[in-house]
């Protein structure tokens, strides 16, 4: 069956798309993206803006538009921390339902936890042990640790980079005194979890981590991982708050779009990492798309709030060979 997943964030519409069936690895046949720049469009009251509405139902056009070209049987939307925490959120979704006809769900934070780790778990297998894994976002940061395919611990902060950017970092390049506050804030808000502990493999996910791994990381012990140290990164965050946003958007793997939240999500990922005793994390391709995508697969149900939507086309093969499918993910990663 060809079935697609629909990530709605705040910097853009993400469509992934692959061949899958029960028992079989899905194989990635298409990729998507549409800005739709909520990040920018989100007010002091956290209210997503007239034209930060007009881009977003835009974005989702054009994704759904691909998906019934690509033939996608089944089509899971969902919108991240940017929608879900909006305040005129309800009206967001309704817009959505009538210029695209589709019942677009949210998760909760601790279920987006779940799912980025139950990814992680799937693509390091059983064999890695203890796993803990950090993943920041637009608007939150997640946070899971366990040993089986289910954490132990699951939880969602007001983390994300581009919440931080918004009320944080009025300046781009940025104050010292900002920066100072910033980290000062992160390290309030961890402060509750500095007992627990970090156990076995630390793993990162997202965007963010993905863009910091690319200047500031090495290459990782697992295929499509890279490594991020510590040590490199409270290095780098002086250097990034000198910059503009145009001029990180020069660094390697870093998009236009995301340059302005650079800063605090650095300043995230390096306060966390010191807060856990962490020196090094590996960043993962899989998050919570491969997530979604592979409890999909599972026997288990998708939480109550996700919507599977049937499009027209016919069913296409899948396949099951997992290394395959990693091997693919890079392909079109």
């Amino acid at each position: 069956m060809r079935t697609g997943v629909l990530d709605i964030g705040s910097n853009a519409a993400n469509l992934r798309v692959v061949d899958a069936g029960t028992g079989a690895a899905p194989v990635p046949v298409f990729r998507q993206k549409a800005p739709t720049g909520l990040a920018d469009a989100i007010g002091a009251d956290g209210t997503v803006s007239a034209s930060g509405i007009r881009r977003l139902v835009g974005a989702v056009e054009a994704t759904v538009a691909a998906a019934r070209a690509q033939r996608v049987d089944e089509l899971i939307p969902y919108v991240t921390s940017a929608v879900r925490d909006a305040t005129n959120r309800d009206e967001i979704l309704g817009v959505l339902r009538a210029r695209t006809g589709l019942e677009v769900g949210f998760l909760s934070g601790e279920e987006e936890a779940r799912l980025t780790y139950f990814a992680v778990h799937r693509w390091y297998g059983w064999s890695t042990g203890p796993l803990s894994l950090l993943d920041i976002g637009g608007g939150s940061m997640e946070i899971a640790r366990g040993r089986d395919e289910d954490p132990t611990l699951a939880v969602s902060l007001p983390l994300g980079a581009g919440r931080l950017t918004r009320s944080h970092l009025p300046e781009h390049p940025a104050r010292r005194r900002h920066v100072k506050r910033l980290r000062a804030h992160v390290r309030a808000v961890l402060a509750p979890m500095r007992r627990t502990a970090s156990p076995g493999t630390v793993v990162a996910t997202s965007k963010t981590f993905k863009q910091l791994s690319r200047f500031a990381g090495r290459p990782g012990t697992t295929p499509g991982t890279r490594l991020l140290h510590r040590h490199d990164l409270h290095a780098w965050i002086p250097r990034l708050a000198a910059m503009t946003p145009d001029e990180r958007a020069k660094l390697p793997g870093v998009r236009a779009a995301r340059a302005r939240h650079l800063l605090a999500g650095a300043v995230v990922a390096e306060t966390a990492m010191k807060t856990f005793r962490v020196d090094v994390v590996e960043v993962c391709p899989w998050a919570l798309r491969e997530g979604i995508l592979l409890r999909r697969l599972e026997p288990l149900p998708l939480p109550d709030t996700l919507r599977t939507m049937r499009l027209d086309g016919p069913p296409a093969a899948g396949v099951s060979d997992l290394d395959d499918y990693r091997r693919r993910s890079r392909t079109y990663r």
